[in-house]
């Protein structure tokens, strides 16, 4: 016995050192940390060194870890976003798995791989699944969790998950064709019953049994408590035949509309964290190097077919619910793998002859590398999907999808604010705005947010806040500024480029979430970026200062240089390979390149902010190397040098103009620069810019039109209404044509 505990305490020991030395090793490499966990179960489990002599005993804690990762999206859960996917939850799910089975059943019969429809039927429903823990984690990790897509696929894999406990009761039965009615009805009252009883517990046993456990005020009584209801909750499913995660997810449930839910989780997220670990480590376990060498050409064929597939059927799916082309892409590559419980399925299918050996084996493999893949296609997907609306055949055929689904915009709505974002501080943002008595637009892609605004009627546009459509609607050249209250630092950065495309001179203020990103956001044209943990630390600050007996002026220039200096002198000193990764992560999002300027360039000896990049061409340049040196963020006082290497970020027409502007094919304005907005009714609409710069002197650098940048004004016959105008040349003259381009007739 004392033997089998001390196997037990080192197998768990090698499993947690090797995934955490995996998730180190993952994070260096800027890959997502559940690759590190899967790699170190492939290296230490049976297929690899084999240092773990009883790989079952690791099997039971892996499924708490699943256990736990449902009870937490359980707690977190929102019933009233829920309503707002209900029907791609619903709708969408049935329609995936169905088409998913129907498609798998009828080629896999047909090529001649199952033996029968039946065989057909259950491979159909094993490939139907996707993996709730993978995708989770994998948009817990990239702070995605409350975005659009993020929301679609945890809707479609709730639903997915629900559906696991009845093909465990059903799909068996596919042998016996005569019971199968009878095993259906079977499944579904057992469900019926569970769902009863568990709302009747939930309602009226759970909230006074955890109210009197916060009453004794012990940190250990509540976590206990809350670990038996989550672990108690999903025995009692696994006992009926349904799944685990069903029955955690339900468990959460239950918590989570109660006083107590954020406090549960915070006690919950270390274990489900180091749980989940073991979870991935144990997929990776089952992973055999030599049957995917074997197999090598089968299993990537199987792979491919997979994905694709899979994404194919998806993606029509989530557009039919009136998503846009990039949510529905996201979400279509984010569910094409294989998910971890299609394991439990092919293990039944084995044990009651609808799979054979190989097969099996086949499926293992194909299983865990499309686990492997689904973090890199989520990582990449926001950036395919952007390419893919861009390309000339395409671009006026997916840009359909990408329109608003509703909006609520005054016809003559100018010098507004724009607040992308209406959670906790967009709502305190727009609550000061509109009590300065300030016109307020706000863009927001929650049904229930959209319903708070439409009952306090506040001006809105329903839709992704970094949909370039979304954008054109928010008329950003008339805006005063735009505050950015996003909770997903990709679509803030996205946002933040793209805004300053329809409005190069508008100020953005924007929330960042963690310290890496002040210096990305900044660097992207934000005029101020708020961290709200050193916030909070500079209101405490400054109250001790004051209680200490400093004088109020003097607080306050301490708190301003520290706001003004981007928090350098508070924030932990940063390493190079940590700004080097920070800059790789964010211009991996956009179009980018590393240009050299070359000694005949009109930019060598200028300094960044006389050159006016950002205006003239709308790249940012993001980092220089200089010789054996590169710096990081560079700002506007840096002197361009022949022979620097440049990390210029933007639109493919932006990097076009940049070139131009370097190789000296066009002209770098002189004197004053300023853009101005051409007012419908300005004498200066239907005018070419050659004309103006003949009658007022002026040179029109750029036009953005729509968004879209024109470098080349020669391309631009007639100025348009709402185009916005580079103006450069002396300032008298600027502001005189400013005039012409603001005042009406």
């Amino acid at each position: 016995m004392a033997a089998a505990e001390h196997d037990f305490i080192l197998n768990l020991m090698t499993v947690l050192g090797s995934s955490a030395v995996g998730g180190y090793l993952a994070k260096q490499l800027r890959q997502p940390i559940l690759l590190g966990y899967l790699a170190s179960g492939l290296i230490v489990g049976p297929f690899g060194l084999k240092l773990l002599s009883e790989v079952n005993q690791i099997k039971p804690l892996a499924e708490i870890g699943v256990a736990f990762l449902l009870f937490a999206l359980g707690v977190e859960f929102s019933i009233a976003e829920f309503k707002r996917v209900k029907d791609i939850a619903v709708k969408g799910s049935l329609l995936q798995m169905g088409l998913t089975i129907a498609l798998v059943a009828l080629l896999a019969t047909l090529i001649g791989w199952v033996e029968g429809l039946t065989q057909g039927i259950f491979l159909g429903a094993i490939l139907s699944l996707s993996s709730t823990a993978v995708v989770l984690k994998s948009l817990t990790e990239r702070g995605e969790l409350n975005t659009l897509h993020g929301q679609a696929m945890l809707a479609i894999l709730i639903a997915q998950d629900l559906a696991l406990g009845l093909m465990l009761a059903i799909l068996p039965a596919l042998n016996e064709p005569e019971d199968i009615g009878r095993t259906i009805l079977t499944a579904l009252l057992k469900v019926l019953i569970f769902v009863a009883a568990a709302f009747a517990v939930g309602r009226w046993l759970v909230p006074p049994l955890i109210k009197s456990v916060a009453r004794t005020e012990s940190s250990e009584l509540f976590l206990l408590t809350v670990i038996a209801l989550c672990l108690g909750v999903a025995l009692v499913t696994d006992q009926l035949g349904l799944s685990i995660e069903m029955g955690a997810f339900v468990a959460g449930l239950m918590i989570s509309e109660i006083d107590y839910a954020d406090q549960a989780l915070a006690k919950i997220l270390p274990l489900r964290d180091t749980f989940a670990s073991l979870f991935f480590a144990s997929i990776g376990m089952l992973i055999d190097p030599i049957i995917l060498i074997q197999n090598f050409s089968l299993i990537i064929g199987l792979v491919t077919v997979v994905m694709l597939g899979k994404a194919a059927i998806i993606l029509p799916i989530v557009l039919r619910f009136g998503y846009s082309f990039k949510t529905a892409f996201i979400t279509s590559f984010g569910l094409n793998q294989i998910g971890e419980f299609s394991f439990v399925l092919a293990l039944v299918g084995k044990e009651e002859g609808l799979l054979d050996q190989d097969k099996y084996l086949l499926l293992l493999g194909t299983t865990a590398i499309t686990l492997v893949l689904t973090p890199i296609w989520l990582k990449f997907s926001p950036r395919i999907a952007d390419e893919l609306v861009n390309l000339p055949g395409l671009a006026k055929y997916l840009r359909q999808f990408q329109d608003t689904k509703a909006l609520s915009i005054p016809d003559t709505i100018t010098d507004h604010v724009v607040v992308a974002g209406y959670g906790r501080v967009g709502q305190v943002i727009v609550t000061i705005l509109q009590n300065q008595g300030y016109e307020i637009l706000v863009i927001e892609n929650s049904e229930a947010a959209i319903q708070r605004l439409r009952s306090q009627r506040i001006p809105y546009v329903f839709g992704d806040a970094d949909s370039e459509m979304v954008l054109e609607k928010a008329h950003l050249e008339k805006a005063k500024a735009l505050a950015i209250a996003l909770p997903d630092p990709t679509s803030t950065r996205l946002l933040l480029k793209r805004a300053l495309e329809f409005a190069p001179e508008l100020d953005v203020v924007a929330r960042c979430h963690h310290n890496s990103e002040i210096d990305v956001l900044t660097q992207l044209g934000a005029q101020e970026v708020v961290q709200p943990e050193f916030e909070a630390a500079l209101e405490i600050g400054s109250h001790l200062l004051a209680t200490l007996g400093e004088n109020q002026s003097i607080i306050q220039s301490v708190i301003h240089a520290i706001r003004t200096n981007r928090y350098l002198s508070v924030r932990p000193e940063r390493t190079v390979n940590l700004m080097q990764k920070d800059l790789s992560d964010a211009a991996s999002e956009f179009n980018s390149n590393w240009v050299k300027l070359e000694p005949n360039s009109p930019l060598d000896g200028m300094t960044l902010a006389a050159a006016n990049i950002r205006n003239l061409t709308g790249v940012t340049v993001m980092a220089i190397q200089q010789k054996d040196e590169t710096l990081y963020y560079p700002k506007g006082r840096t002197v361009l040098k022949a022979g620097d290497r440049l990390l210029v970020v933007g639109e493919r027409e932006e990097l076009t103009a940049f070139r131009d502007v370097i190789m000296g094919r066009c002209m770098i304005g002189k004197g004053y620069n300023h853009w101005v907005t051409l007012a419908a009714d300005s004498t200066l609409v239907g005018i070419k810019p050659i004309d103006i710069q003949r009658q007022y002197n002026v040179v029109i650098q750029a036009v953005r039109r729509h968004g879209k940048l024109y470098n080349s004004v020669d391309e631009i016959r007639e100025l348009q209404p709402t185009d916005y105008l580079l103006l450069s040349g002396e300032r008298d003259r600027v502001e005189q044509v400013t005039q012409l381009a603001v005042l009406d007739h």
